[in-house]
């Protein structure tokens, strides 16, 4: 059975630009899908590094990428240890770095992760679910002011406070426990689901989203993930919702920005240099072919950008 369908696989692939004998770390390394096109275009002298922190992703990207070898090393580990976990390779720069971010279709389909609201399950939504805190504990322990933070921040919801306020209210006789549980909650306050987006959809977005420190681990991994390439290696990054693509594109237009001192100086004095130039202009998305093979893929976008 396939872990996850990989998104925007040759565009990514392609504007990653593989070389013959390349190194290149594939830092959400899933069940493997644009891991092994890479192999396939660098070898068959290239490598590749694997990441993820969901110990199952890994069990599924070393069978898929068995018949590799020795060409490729997977680590349990957050894309945020990027610099630790190559260093501990003997390894001081790359050719390239991925990031397909979002959760796979196998930890959105595995009732127990409660990624869904569609499936009964625990509270949880923890990508690493060996450390940290859970969804249910946010809900439980979290106050109203900082739930209506979350919900309003993390999910771009209008009705933020309202829900927060619901959620104080019935915790202290009857804690959420369950993803069905909190999706009858939602669809209390804002009423029952129009068209195809579910009125849940975005609060587990911004729960899954704060539990896992996403937003701060990506500006961080970006960060990482420029300082680690070869001048000439490329940066691919997938995002699947407006935040993540936000954070992506005013990161490479900053890093595509050299001197910003005055016009009528006369010589630079802020010392800023250009670190990357941006490859893709307007992000990829996806086509109506792969959107109708993988409705998952329709928010998809990817950026490229090289080092100079």
């Amino acid at each position: 059975m396939t872990y996850h369908t990989p998104v925007l696989l040759k565009e990514a692939v392609n504007l990653l630009a593989p070389r013959p004998g390349g190194l290149y770390v594939d830092c959400t390394v899933g069940g493997g899908g644009h891991a092994r096109e890479i192999l396939c275009a660098c070898g068959p002298e290239g490598r590749l590094v694997g990441l993820d922190w969901d110990d199952q992703a890994i069990l599924a990207s070393r069978e898929r990428l068995r018949e590799f070898g020795a060409r490729v090393q997977l680590v349990r580990a957050s894309y945020v240890e990027l610099e630790r976990v190559l260093m501990s390779l003997g390894v001081t720069t790359v050719d390239g770095v991925l990031f397909d971010l979002g959760v796979s279709s196998r930890q959105f389909d595995a009732p127990e992760r409660g990624f869904s609201f569609q499936r009964e399950g625990p509270l949880d939504m923890r990508m690493n679910r060996q450390s940290g805190a859970t969804a249910r504990d946010v809900l439980r322990t979290a106050s109203l002011e900082e739930l209506a933070r979350i919900f309003r921040v993390y999910g771009e919801e209008k009705r933020a406070r309202a829900i927060a306020r619901n959620i104080v209210s019935v915790r202290e006789h009857d804690p959420l426990e369950t993803t069905t549980q909190l999706a009858r909650l939602v669809e209390r306050v804002l009423g029952p689901k129009r068209g195809t987006i579910h009125p849940a959809t975005r609060v587990f977005q911004a729960l899954r989203i704060a539990v896992n420190h996403e937003l701060d681990n990506l500006k961080r991994g970006l960060e990482s993930a420029t300082r680690c390439l070869k001048a000439g290696g490329r940066l691919a990054v997938i995002t699947f919702h407006s935040l993540e693509d936000r954070i992506v594109k005013q990161f490479f237009v900053d890093q595509s920005s050299g001197c910003i001192c005055p016009p009528d100086l006369p010589a630079c004095a802020c010392g800023r240099k250009q670190v990357l130039r941006i490859v893709t202009r307007k992000p990829v998305t996806p086509g109506e072919t792969e959107v109708h093979a993988n409705p998952r893929a329709r928010s998809a976008k990817l950026r490229v950008a090289e080092k100079l």
